[in-house]
């Protein structure tokens, strides 16, 4: 196994979801440094390149999280570094990223997920708020979610049960986006499925069931301890939690991801997955879905990134 003397964590940036991000690579930093490994946590600022270039790591695991570190850019330069990291490359950033395409790519694939409207805000303005309200809950009914179209930690995602609070919610979402994702909003049990690979090919971790005591599993229930129940392995039929794992393996693959990813699903009445969104670069705080579905697989969390390293520095090297 190659020998990891020296490895960077990425953490911060300028993104809506900064402080996660900080929280996440500290956490991750402290867990290397536990097994001997020498971690420092950099920005992405105008002193990252020169920080890289004078004293190249041999690898770098990304704990940004939003448009940091999930829409490609930052893996694009490492790549011109020569840099190896974990996770995903650009392309499947990219994609991944979107959550409108990555929803497409996962439809075509036999994975349900909600029926729904993209709808930038441009379009929004110009078209008129009453007339499309009104043609949207026509067509896909209530409740709804509207959400950012690219994002995540829940910011600008909203619940809408009754058709006068649409507009408001629209326009919330565009405070963090230029463009919205409505959803029809399925009632169920929401999940959360982890995949790693650390170089045997893709496994699926138990999944982890998300039950907010206040019943909206947004930013406030994500990170405060206490507003959020969570069931390791999830509480589903056998049928159900083969079907989630299978759902995360078919995202993970079918969208072109490496090393590490995390599916956000809801499991119907009949037990059947939809799909909602895929993390390339899942939270990794205290109270983050992926260290508690790695722990309930017996992981610990600094081996389990330090192996999910050493798959990147070998696949750099071929």
């Amino acid at each position: 196994m190659t020998d990891l003397q020296r490895v960077v964590v990425l953490a911060g940036g300028l993104d809506f979801e900064r402080e996660v991000s900080l929280w996440s690579g500290r956490r991750i930093a402290e867990q290397l440094r536990a097994i001997g490994i020498d971690a420092l946590v950099l920005d992405v600022d105008a002193q990252l390149l020169p920080a890289l270039a004078a004293d190249t790591p041999d690898a770098v695991f990304i704990a940004l999280h939003g448009a940091s570190g999930e829409d490609g850019a930052i893996r694009g330069v490492l790549d011109l570094l020569r840099v190896p990291y974990a996770g995903a490359g650009p392309d499947a950033c990219r994609i991944a990223w979107d959550k409108p395409s990555a929803k497409a790519a996962m439809r075509a694939a036999g994975v349900a997920s909600p029926v729904d409207v993209v709808l930038p805000q441009t379009t929004f303005r110009e078209l008129g708020a009453a007339p499309l309200v009104a043609r949207i809950i026509a067509d896909l009914g209530l409740p709804l979610m509207v959400k950012p179209a690219s994002g995540g930690s829940a910011m600008g995602a909203t619940v809408v049960r009754a058709a006068e609070a649409l507009p408001t919610a629209l326009m919330q979402c565009f405070s963090y986006g230029h463009t919205a994702l409505v959803e029809r909003f399925i009632a169920g049990t929401e999940v959360a499925v982890s995949v790693i690979d650390t170089g045997d090919g893709p496994v699926a971790l138990p999944a982890v069931e998300i039950v907010p005591v206040r019943g909206v599993y947004d930013y406030s229930a994500r990170y405060t301890p206490g507003e959020t129940d969570y069931y390791t392995p999830a509480r589903l039929s056998a049928e159900a939690t083969a079907a989630v794992a299978a759902a995360a393996l078919t995202a993970h693959t079918v969208l072109g991801l490496q090393d590490l990813s995390r599916t956000d699903l809801i499991v119907d009445r009949d037990g059947v997955p939809h799909f909602l969104e895929v993390n390339v670069s899942p939270g990794l705080t205290e109270t983050s879905l992926f260290p508690m579905a790695a722990q309930a697989a017996g992981h610990d969390m600094g081996v389990l990134v330090r192996d999910l390293l050493h798959a990147a520095v070998q696949r750099s090297a071929t």
